[in-house]
């Protein structure tokens, strides 16, 4: 029996959904989730394993112009994934009826283009749409633009045909042997998700510039003679009043973002850990290219 192994790289604007998406076709979280924009800040590689089909999943940072130095890391990670794909999914959020059809299509559109990749194209948050059929005329005129091989109208959120993307996709992956054992969900370390577990819980615990200066590294992640996990985290910020902010009043903001960071960490790992978080200052780390380095934003995991 022939198999179909290939790369699928997800590409849309901040807050778009691909981060649920993908969690959605992997039934497991992999990539964290907030409502504010530019969540993901590095690729999520997600492997689903279907009959005699593999897939590997790349979700990726939303697209922005840069203004800082993280921000062309980020969209390096992008043009890498999409140099990386066999297909990519081009992702749509249909909740935005301004720039649904005038601005995200054919933003998306060009940069599918470029790659010269085989594209979809995937409308989301139809669940959000009283009037589903609004959408209509705009998914018709794409198809008879026929850059698109083929799309689907979804709600990642909810899981609605997502179920469908799969088979979607199937004629325009290679025919290839698996390159992953059917039960490995992904290749990154246990290190970069209890960062990400920790950064989540800083996008929703705090506000306006705060998740966006604070980066999160892992300084020490072993097994103590107790049996419990020791985890060492350091949060990342700009400016010592950021660093304030993130303490709090008396340490109650940290010990809190310190506690539910725990308890998800510990349904991730399923297992009991230790978890010490400090806050350190390193002036304008967005703009560092040293910094970021150090952060792992100079290289791609597969």
């Amino acid at each position: 029996m022939s198999t179909k192994f290939g790369y699928v790289t997800i590409i849309g604007k901040p807050n778009a959904g691909k981060s649920t998406l993908m969690n959605s076709l992997l039934g497991a979280k992999l990539s964290i989730i907030s409502p504010k924009p530019q969540t993901t800040r590095k690729r999520v590689l997600g492997i689903v394993t279907e009959g005699d089909t593999q897939v590997v999943f790349l979700d990726t940072p939303g697209i922005v112009k840069p203004k800082y130095e993280l921000h062309r890391s980020m969209m390096e990670i992008v043009e890498q994934s999409l140099d990386d794909a066999d297909v990519i999914l081009a992702l749509v959020d249909a909740s935005d009826q301004r720039t649904f059809a005038t601005e995200q299509i054919p933003f998306l559109e060009q940069y599918c283009r470029d790659a010269g990749k085989p594209s979809y194209l995937l409308i989301n948050k139809m669940d959000t749409l009283f009037n589903k059929a609004v959408v209509l005329p705009t998914i018709q005129k794409v198809l008879d633009e026929g850059f698109f091989k083929d799309y689907r109208a979804i709600s990642a959120l909810k899981g609605m045909f997502t179920n469908e993307i799969l088979p979607m996709i199937m004629a325009s992956l290679p025919e290839e042997e698996f390159h992953y054992d059917i039960d490995v969900l992904s290749t990154q370390p246990q290190r970069f998700f209890v960062s990400e577990i920790i950064r989540e819980v800083v996008f929703h615990q705090y506000k306006e510039e705060i998740p966006y200066s604070t980066e999160v590294q892992i300084v020490e992640f072993t097994e103590r003679e107790n049996g419990k996990w020791h985890i060492h985290a350091e949060l990342i910020v700009e400016r010592d009043s950021q660093k304030a902010i993130i303490i709090g009043a008396k340490g109650a903001k940290i010990k809190y973002l310190g506690e539910k960071a725990r308890t998800l960490i510990e349904e991730h790992l399923e297992q009991k850990i230790y978890l010490e978080l400090f806050v350190k200052v390193r002036g304008d780390w967005r703009d560092n290219k040293g910094a970021l380095n150090s952060f792992g934003y100079s290289s791609i995991d597969m």
